[in-house]
């Protein structure tokens, strides 16, 4: 029966395939490159949920919501969070570059220039105007948004709701079918950035690769951990709650892919539907907190490498510039580097040509980033529900496996009729209260 219940583990087989990817990657790495589309394909079908999922949530969630004043109090309290975790995040980022200074005696006789006009090119091509334009799930959710509130003041939307709760239903149960396949675009997604990079080209530049991996596991753990705590969550029962998705991300380099699973996840937990719909998508627009590490630790990397002693009010500028640009890094291609040209670009003081130190190894960061980017909103929605009402315990207790503290006098809010459920909350805490 054990056996039986291991076979059917999708977070083993994840598991297995990436390890198995990154083998072939090594001993085999021409091999290994031709298993891209598996990845690729596996990423593309996966993002084909995204926007009906997001549009299904918001729209369920709104209109079946009530006051609508509490959708805009939740925007603006997400927003509000976006921008006060990520500032922490790039000065936690800056703070650490001070001090261990990755760049301090990389050598930069091997500069290869060529790609880096690339990305210089479609950092002045950015804009405001162009990353709306092309952002298709932003799009989708102001759509989802003005929807949900027309359908709250129609009369007659029981039918509509009820025709939008049964396409939700086949839309999560196609994506379960999807992830069934999850293993295998782990396993060209490993495969390919092992075989074509090589874990040589590590070596090179390995303490920028061992600060920027360290900064962030201490970024989770310290301080989204201790915004789970507040919500009485422990980091660890929360990762280990998502493990299959946080698999799916690593071997694909791709918070994308796991986007829809964490959004299922969260309600399964207890966080309210319109809670879920609103912070998640947006966060993934405007929530990167991995990003925003890597951005300040590469920018003063490359400042280190080539010797340039940055004033307090350039490296100001260089944050008040990251703040703006990093918001958007989501609906770019190649988006690391281009919001770190742009930056780079604005500053007028290091070498855009330093770029090309990083060609080699940001693919290997950019699972880093993408993890923490995910945990990150996975975070935020948890907090942004408690913070609300909006987060049944007993069900986060019950999803998670692990009884939580007592709820003492926190009590849960309806977001449907805006009314406090106080005896619910009382004995949620009852519940949780060691015996």
């Amino acid at each position: 029966m054990k056996l039986k219940k291991l076979t059917r583990n999708l977070t083993l087989w994840v598991l297995l395939a990436i390890v198995a990817g990154a083998l072939l990657g090594h001993f085999q790495p021409a091999t290994a490159q031709q298993m891209e589309p598996l990845g690729k394909r596996f990423i593309d079908v996966v993002k084909l949920f995204i926007n009906p999922i997001i549009f299904l949530t918001i729209t369920l969630g709104i209109s079946t919501m009530g006051d609508l004043k509490k959708v805009g109090r939740i925007g603006g309290k997400a927003l509000l969070y976006f921008e006060v975790v990520t500032t922490l995040a790039l000065l936690i980022g800056v703070a650490v570059a001070a001090v261990v200074k990755p760049g301090a005696g990389v050598s930069t006789g091997k500069l290869n220039t060529e790609k880096v006009g690339e990305f210089t090119k479609r950092a002045t091509e950015f804009s405001w105007g162009h990353f709306l334009a092309d952002n298709l799930t932003l799009q989708v959710l102001l759509v989802a948004i003005v929807l949900g509130i027309v359908l709250s003041k129609y009369a007659g939307r029981k039918p509509i709701i009820h025709f939008l709760k049964v396409a939700s239903g086949y839309v999560f149960r196609g994506l379960h079918l999807v992830m069934l396949f999850a293993p295998i675009g782990a396993f060209g997604g490993m495969a390919f950035t092992i075989g074509k990079y090589g874990i040589a080209t590590l070596l090179p530049l390995g303490k920028l690769m061992v600060t920027v991996y360290l900064t962030m596991a201490v970024f989770i753990f310290v301080i989204l951990g201790a915004i789970l705590r507040y919500c009485r969550i422990g980091m660890w029962s929360f990762l280990k709650y998502i493990k299959a998705e946080l698999l799916i991300v690593l071997g694909t380099s791709s918070s994308e892919a796991g986007l829809p699973g964490l959004m299922e996840k969260l309600e399964r937990m207890g966080c309210a539907q319109p809670v879920v719909g609103l912070v998640v998508p947006t966060g993934y627009s405007f929530n990167l907190d991995g990003t925003t590490i890597y951005l300040s630790l590469a920018t003063l990397f490359l400042a280190q490498v080539f010797n340039i002693d940055l004033t307090g009010a350039q490296i100001l500028t260089m944050m008040g510039i990251l703040m703006v640009t990093s918001k958007g890094a989501a609906g770019v291609a190649g988006s690391g580097f281009v919001v770190l040209a742009s930056t780079l670009t604005a500053m007028k003081v290091i070498p855009v040509e330093g770029l090309a130190l990083l060609l080699g190894v940001d693919r290997f960061m950019s699972e880093a980033r993408s993890i923490t980017n995910f945990i990150g909103n996975g975070v935020a929605t948890v907090f942004l529900a408690h913070n609300e009402g909006a987060l049944d315990h007993q069900m986060a207790e019950e999803a998670l496996g692990k009884r939580l503290k007592p709820l003492r006098l926190r009590r849960r809010k309806d977001l449907t009729s805006g009314e406090y459920l106080g005896e619910v909350a009382e004995e949620a805490a009852n519940k949780s209260t060691p015996q």
